[in-house]
């Protein structure tokens, strides 16, 4: 059987890089799609061919039609969807098949009872896999919900039923708080997946989240790969992956991989697939069907890695028709292999997403270490998008030498214009019970609040400052030097802030015995002062009148200061001033760029000091915003509205403002 000539695919980032090297590697030439906001992405580049559909996401990554008409127009004979946005949608499985274009990926009868966890958990019970207890019943409304559940016991799982990726889950205490819960729930399934259908599950507390990686072939052909653990999770969304699993034993481990084979034979699948389990932390051998995921995983390189298996050429060859060329007995699993989710995130600011611009990108190698990246210098991080911008995969020889490869791995990573996780990543790999693979999905919720993350010192102040002055300055004549006067020179001082919850500020006095020497790498440079060197990594954003954001990374912070010259300290000095005579800010600005999902009162309406007012969405978390004081609200925005960082959403007018105004 011949393979595809040409295959586009319809997904972005990291993963559309991902399916393209292996496209390549088998002498098939890609296609790729873009909106606006992806114009000069890293998987644009990479492709043979790049065609954009559309202004926005709608426009492009999640029209089936417009997918499809692209693979006509560029004379692609199949589709892989990747993973996200349409890559489990039916309507694009039929748009293919009307169309003669070959979806890479499982059949329809598949995705349409997969892809809805009701239907999924009915069906598959009648396979005999074991399923947790809850309500699955489709079409039911909010107060049904609440009735069917009266004599269940808490805390239980509101679920999407057409959701994936734990977006949309909301874990409820009691019946005090269902209603408001299930209202929001709705919400946010009917924006991420445009089906607002819920489930409740009995929750599991303390529970292992473990996979299995399955294949089958259009000849009757199903295996599974092995499974994976997933338990490391904030919010039910997935951080850190592993494979194996060091909780199960080998009797567990066959009958898991039975129960996922069963799974896919029950629904005649077709292609990469992976059953998802819960596994009871105190009883291992006992594990409960979640659901099936009908397209490749994120952290699908771990498996991979230990057997040697290219899942995407696999989903391709079956797509093309060819039989399995694997038989289960023929799988070897060796050594262990650990993945780690780069999020352009602020793990000290409530994860709050990070926007913005790469200004310095250094991704590791070396033995062991593969990254699958979406990222380059000069990529903007905006919020159109899910935040995860990278994988870094770390494999040896057990789990100790993968844990500690990853570790270092993670340590050389170096990415500077957009918050990320990493050393938060790094925190969670040297947690005791995560080295012993004591974990389940509460484990990084458990440990946030003691966990104390890097700010920077005195000497962090000193190098952006003199890199502000030496390099991005660099005055050309005494004129120009900040300080300088004709009857002597002053000391050049510059204010150097770290925005925080509990915000630092350091006065900088330029010292003549330091220096900021550049290495000959791309901002990298040698710091020297009394107490010794250090090579250090620093770039800036576009100077404002507010001052110069200056990025760093060095042996013991990483992350963003503002840098203040002598103009910018004055206008913050009167800004202050004018501040102060204002009293509380009566504004409510957006805290990110978003979409307002909500607004909770009516224009003209009485709130007082921190009651909700507005609900904004962005990189698929909700933030809610609040009366900044009592008094009445004038709305700026409206539900659906696209907002910018910084602007206004609303003004309260306080009550003793209207009392000196009758006055």
């Amino acid at each position: 059987m011949r393979l595809f000539s040409k295959v586009l695919i319809a997904n972005r980032g990291e993963i559309a890089i991902r399916v393209a090297k292996t496209l390549h590697n088998l002498g098939i030439r890609s296609v790729a799609i873009y909106s606006d906001a992806d114009q000069d992405a890293a998987h644009v580049r990479c492709a043979d061919q790049a065609i954009r559909l559309g202004a926005s996401s709608a426009d492009s990554y999640l029209n089936p039609q417009a997918v499809v008409q692209a693979a006509l127009e560029s004379g692609a004979q199949a589709i892989h969807p990747g993973y996200g946005f349409i890559s489990e949608n039916v309507d694009l499985a039929r748009a293919c098949q009307q169309a003669g274009v070959t979806f890479i990926g499982p059949n329809e009868h598949a995705l349409d009872v997969m892809g809805d966890k009701i239907r999924s958990k009915n069906h598959v019970a009648t396979a005999g896999v074991p399923m947790v207890d809850g309500v699955s019943e489709p079409g039911l409304s909010d107060a049904q919900l609440v009735e069917a559940t009266k004599n269940m016991a808490f805390p239980m799982l509101i679920k999407p039923s057409a959701g994936g990726g734990g977006k949309g889950m909301h874990v409820v205490e009691s019946h005090d708080e269902l209603a408001s819960q299930l209202e929001t729930a709705r919400r946010v399934a009917k924006a991420a997946f445009g089906d607002d259908t819920l489930l409740i599950e009995q929750l599991v507390r303390a529970p292992r989240h473990i996979e299995v990686q399955v294949l089958a072939d259009t000849h009757g052909n199903v295996i599974h790969l092995g499974e994976r653990e997933c338990s490391l999770q904030r919010r039910h969304q997935k951080i850190i992956e592993e494979a194996p699993s060091v909780l199960l034993t080998d009797e567990t481990r066959a009958r898991i991989g039975q129960a996922a084979v069963d799974t896919a034979k029950s629904v005649n699948y077709v292609g990469a697939g992976t059953v998802e389990f819960l596994v009871s932390d105190a009883e291992p051998d006992k594990f409960y069907f979640m659901e099936m995921n009908t397209r490749l995983q994120v952290e699908h390189p771990v498996t991979e890695e230990v057997t040697g298996v290219d899942l995407v050429e696999e989903q391709i060859r079956i797509a093309a028709g060819e039989p399995l060329a694997l038989r289960q007995e023929d799988l070897t699993f060796t050594g262990h292999s650990i993945e780690a989710r780069v999020y352009a995130e602020t793990p000290a600011a409530g994860f709050m997403p990070s926007t913005g611009t790469v200004l310095h990108l250094a991704e590791p190698a070396g033995s062991g270490v593969r990254v699958d990246s979406g990222l380059r210098d000069g990529a903007v991080i905006g919020t159109e998008f899910d935040p995860m911008v990278a994988k870094v995969i770390a494999t040896g020889t057990d789990r100790a030498q993968a844990l500690a490869r990853l570790e270092q791995a993670l340590d050389e990573m170096v990415l500077l214009g957009v918050n990320t996780n990493l050393e938060y990543l790094q925190h969670l790999l040297r947690d005791d019970d995560v080295v012993a693979g004591r974990m389940d999905t509460t484990l990084v919720e458990a440990r946030l609040n003691d966990m104390v993350f890097d700010t920077p010192s005195e000497k962090h102040a000193q190098i952006a400052a003199q890199f502000i002055h030496q390099i991005v300055q660099a005055p050309t004549s005494a004129w120009e030097y900040d300080g300088f006067r004709l009857a002597e020179s002053a000391p050049i001082t510059y204010r150097v802030d770290y925005p925080a919850d509990e915000p630092t500020r350091f006065d900088v006095v330029l010292q003549s015995n330091t220096q900021l020497l550049p290495t000959g790498a791309v901002n990298e440079f040698v710091y020297r002062d009394a107490s010794g060197v250090e090579t250090v990594t620093v770039a800036a954003e576009a100077p404002t009148s507010q001052g110069t954001r200056v990025w760093l990374a060095s042996n013991n912070f990483t992350g963003v200061v503002l840098v203040l010259d002598h103009k910018a300290q004055v206008l913050d000095i009167l800004a202050t001033m004018e501040s102060e005579e204002r009293g509380v800010d009566p504004q409510v600005r957006a805290p990110l760029p978003g979409t307002v999902t909500a607004v909770h009162i009516d224009d003209g309406s009485e709130v007082a000091a921190g009651d909700p007012v507005v609900t904004i969405e962005a990189m698929k978390m909700e933030h809610h915003l609040k009366a900044p004081l009592d008094g009445t609200a004038a709305i700026h925005v409206k539900d659906g509205q696209q907002v910018r960082l910084d602007q206004n959403i609303l003004t309260v007018t306080g009550h003793d403002a209207d009392d000196a105004d009758d006055a």
